[in-house]
């Protein structure tokens, strides 16, 4: 069962820009992770695998506007202490939230966690839809399938955090069809248990885009990302369930997110 959660987080003291990068929420969620169980934190970190988990950068709340769209992935001032923030994992593994409970069940909001040199609160978490959080959610993956449209044949996607796809030796930046529903279809199949037999994406056709390239430098080497939104168009004679299995696939970015670097928060990507 897919889990989009959102952990609320007040900073108990300034976070400076060098501290708000990929590598620094990967840490701090491998320390949540270690303090409830050590050796699975250790697994993760040590681990090259496809990982269970995606994460967010750090957001600060903005009373006028939900973030349903691009959200801030580069911060150029630090965040001052007190602000009102929110950070958010999604976990795609029934067994990796099963061992993440008792850390959801005893959170302790005026326990410190660290982010580099801030000390955080994490006030409450959030896993069902809300109103003013489209980021939250759960669904188990048989009603991710059976919900999915067998008639719906538009698809638009936002890319909310730069995405990039590994191809061989180099990154491509470009969302081809092959690129994004087959990095959808991969994790699908690692973690869904439901194989969706003889998927084609031959009739999936972009059919409008508004996208840009962004570099971003606090990464160890600059990481290059699309950023923006896509729409595909699924064409021509189709079967229900083709389209069911591409509408499910799309249903799924929400959690699973698309391309590289998705546990260090590039990649998020939602359904308009």
């Amino acid at each position: 069962m897919p889990h989009s959660l959102i952990l609320n987080i007040t900073p108990q003291s300034p976070i400076y820009p060098n501290f708000l990068s990929g590598r620094h929420y990967h840490a701090l969620f491998l320390n949540l992770v270690s303090s409830v169980d050590r050796k699975l934190g250790d697994y993760l970190h040590e681990s090259n695998a496809d990982k269970a988990f995606t994460l967010s950068p750090l957001q600060v709340k903005n009373k006028h506007k939900i973030q349903f769209h691009t959200l801030q992935y580069i911060h150029q001032n630090p965040i001052p202490a007190g602000s009102s923030c929110w950070w958010r994992i999604s976990l795609l593994d029934d067994n990796l939230f099963g061992k993440l409970t008792p850390l959801w069940l005893n959170l302790n909001p005026e326990h410190p966690w660290h982010l580099g040199s801030a000390n955080l609160f994490i006030t409450s978490i959030q896993g069902t839809p809300q109103s003013t959080q489209p980021w939250s959610n759960v669904c188990t993956y048989a009603q991710l399938y059976e919900q999915a449209s067998e008639t719906e044949r538009i698809i638009n996607f936002i890319f909310s955090t730069p995405v990039a796809f590994r191809q061989g030796a180099f990154d491509n930046v470009l969302p081809t069809k092959e690129s994004v529903f087959n990095s959808l279809l991969n994790r699908w199949h690692k973690y869904s248990g439901i194989e969706l037999t003889n998927i084609s994406f031959e009739s999936v056709y972009p059919s409008a885009f508004n996208i840009k390239t962004e570099v971003i430098s606090n990464y160890e080497n600059k990481f290059i990302g699309c950023l923006g939104e896509i729409s595909y168009r699924i064409l021509g004679n189709v079967e229900a369930i083709g389209i069911k299995q591409i509408n499910a696939l799309a249903d799924f970015a929400l959690y699973a997110g698309v391309g590289r670097k998705t546990t260090m928060g590039m990649g998020m990507v939602r359904r308009r």
